[in-house]
């Protein structure tokens, strides 16, 4: 008789969202380098030939963890901002999105922000996910301006775009090592920070430095 490991037959999709899901939870506590291929393989219940087989080399298997969160994140900012909203209620929607899954995928979040930006090869990748991020913040901005009758240029929208984007990445890095905080209270401050300067800029309001 057999004595080695009987691995119960799933989907391969089933499998490696299964495989995923104990990666990501291997590199937000080991980190890229401290990560091994035989924890990852045993954390998920299979063997590291099957890892290797379904998702490639551990940098294979990194970049495939980051494309999954970074994913999961983006679909539930679109998903919760619809365009039709007023634009209060749009830009909210999507930091509740943004912070509710920072607080439901706090590994994801450890691998997306601390993980992939301390190593070269990833850093792009991450660049690539925050650009995006900024477009979608940005083209929010854009929105909210044209309905108030106002326009401002696409550089300056930029400019705000990665403004709000940087502060809710800090306080999201923040919600994700305290377990204890609430991701709508998270998103609630925000938004008091993020609206009540936009609402200004909405209306034309601007600071300048005083003439000396």
């Amino acid at each position: 008789m057999s004595t080695g490991p009987a691995f119960k037959r799933l989907p391969r999709a089933v499998r490696e969202q299964q495989m995923l899901d104990s990666a990501v939870r291997v590199f937000s506590r080991r980190g890229y380098h401290g990560a091994s291929m035989d924890e990852i393989a045993e954390v998920a219940g299979i063997s590291k030939p099957m890892v290797y087989a379904y998702l490639g080399t551990k940098e294979e298997l990194f970049v495939a963890c980051l494309h999954r969160e970074s994913t999961r994140m983006m679909e539930a900012i679109a998903g919760a901002a619809a365009p039709d909203l007023p634009a209060d209620e749009r830009l909210w929607r999507a930091l509740r999105a943004f912070f509710g899954f920072v607080g439901a995928h706090r590994d994801g979040w450890a691998v997306l922000y601390r993980q992939a930006r301390a190593e070269q090869p990833f850093a792009q990748e991450l660049a690539v996910m925050r650009a995006r991020l900024v477009e979608v913040v940005a083209g929010m901005l854009d929105h909210a301006l044209r309905a108030e009758g106002h326009e401002v240029t696409g550089g300056e929208l930029e400019l705000v775009a990665y403004a709000l984007v940087g502060a809710s990445e800090s306080l999201a890095d923040w919600l994700a090592a305290h377990p204890e905080a609430d991701p709508e209270k998270t998103a609630t401050r925000m938004m008091n920070v993020a609206w009540l300067g936009a609402e200004q800029l909405l209306h034309g309001v601007t600071w300048h430095p005083p003439e000396r």
